[in-house]
């Protein structure tokens, strides 16, 4: 593995502003996941068609696609489901419960600590020291991949891709 985590960041902030059509699609991240031998695997495993992720949410498809044009995939994974990315991650013991640069926040915004839970992913950038996190998203509240910083107490765990130092 020769990406960093700071490489993986820069990619992530530089889609910062990239938003959503008004049917909530027409993302690169969107299209790119339709097209991508992954979507197959996923409609099979879900239901539905490729082209439903097309104005399905994106937070998980943002953090894929920045794994993909990074080099760094095969760490951070690939899904449009934001539960079953969280559930590679921890299958493959790259789960827990410490922010660090880089690593993949997956969020619930009642608190719970259940993988079934989240509803949300993005990246960290820093542990804020106090109780919030700085991050990068994909799919934010305002449609678009936004920088971020929030509270902890939504945070359900964090995937830990393995970078190069």
């Amino acid at each position: 593995m020769n990406v960093t985590a700071q490489q993986v960041l820069n990619l992530a902030k530089a889609q910062v502003g990239t938003s959503e059509d008004a049917n909530g699609g027409g993302t690169k991240f969107q299209k790119w996941y339709v097209n991508s031998p992954r979507a197959a695997e996923t409609v099979q495993r879900d239901g539905g068609s490729r082209q439903d992720y097309l104005n399905a949410a994106w937070c998980s498809m943002f953090v894929s696609w920045v794994g993909e044009e990074s080099g760094a995939r095969p760490q951070i994974g690939w899904d449009a489901y934001t539960v079953a990315h969280a559930k590679w991650f921890a299958a493959n013991h790259r789960w827990g419960t410490v922010a660090k640069p880089g690593a993949v926040v997956f969020y619930s915004w009642s608190g719970s600590k259940d993988l079934s839970s989240i509803s949300h992913v993005g990246f960290v950038v820093k542990d804020n020291g106090d109780g919030t996190i700085s991050t990068i998203e994909g799919n934010t509240g305002n449609g678009k991949v936004e920088q971020r910083v929030r509270p902890t107490s939504q945070v359900v765990g964090y995937g830990y891709p393995h970078y190069a130092a």
